[in-house]
């Protein structure tokens, strides 16, 4: 169950989201305030999972609400400006809905964060095994088997019918796809960050922009939109504000 409150300074913008909500079934609406200041103390007191927040409030903008509460709480910004989507989407808010909102959109964006506390929860209560440690792949060549230490992986790259694992300067061709090798790879060691590369979590040297630099690694890393949310989330549990 998502916990999740409604912020926003139009009574008939709440009374939508409600609607919505009551619609929902693995949402708990916990309050709904048209002051943000008041919302801003039941997040300081109560853990709420999911904030629908709009952003033009008097007194406290929802940008300024969102810096306050320094991630404890995953955002969906509900607003009728789009030109603020860049800002909210570098503080990593889960999604960005434009009024009036529509309720497929609405249940999207709610999975979108269903999608990353699951993600979150299997990650942390994943143990490490021995088996973590290497993977046989099947190679370009045919009848062959090759063990590949995971410490060793650089970074996985797909390349039309084959996927590349990328290991000190080498190249290894994998006849699979990204995403059964993203399901055989350990959660809690590698993360999917575009539709085309997989990468070590412990490789992460910096992030500008859109782009992933990696321990070693030469290549550029690119950010893909849809992967940005999650990449985001580990490196927030690891960020000194």
């Amino acid at each position: 169950m998502i916990n999740c409150i409604i912020v926003d300074d139009e009574q008939h913008a709440i009374d939508i989201l409600v609607h919505y909500a009551k619609q929902t079934p693995h949402l708990n609406l916990v309050a709904s305030f048209t002051n943000p200041i008041e919302a801003l103390q039941l997040l300081g007191q109560q853990k709420i999972d999911l904030v629908f927040l709009d952003i033009q409030m008097p007194e406290l903008s929802g940008i300024d609400l969102i810096k306050a509460i320094h991630g404890k709480s995953k955002v969906i910004l509900t607003t009728a400006y789009s030109e603020f989507a860049l800002e909210g989407y570098e503080l990593y808010v889960v999604d960005y809905l434009l009024k009036p909102i529509r309720l497929p959109r609405f249940l999207t964006a709610v999975q979108k964060v269903a999608q990353q506390m699951n993600t979150i929860s299997e990650t942390s209560s994943q143990q490490e095994t021995p088996e973590d440690d290497y993977v046989f792949v099947k190679t370009e060549s045919k009848g062959k088997l090759l063990k590949i230490n995971l410490a060793d992986i650089d970074f996985i790259e797909s390349m039309k019918n084959y996927v590349a694992i990328h290991r000190g300067g080498q190249k290894t061709l994998v006849y699979t796809s990204m995403k059964e090798l993203e399901e055989r790879l350990p959660k809690k060691q590698f993360i999917r960050v575009h539709k085309s590369f997989i990468i070590p979590i412990s490789r992460i040297t910096g992030i500008e922009g859109n782009l992933l630099r990696l321990k070693n690694v030469i290549a550029e890393i690119l950010i893909g939109e849809n992967y940005k949310a999650e990449l985001m989330e580990i490196i927030r549990g690891k960020m000194i504000r």
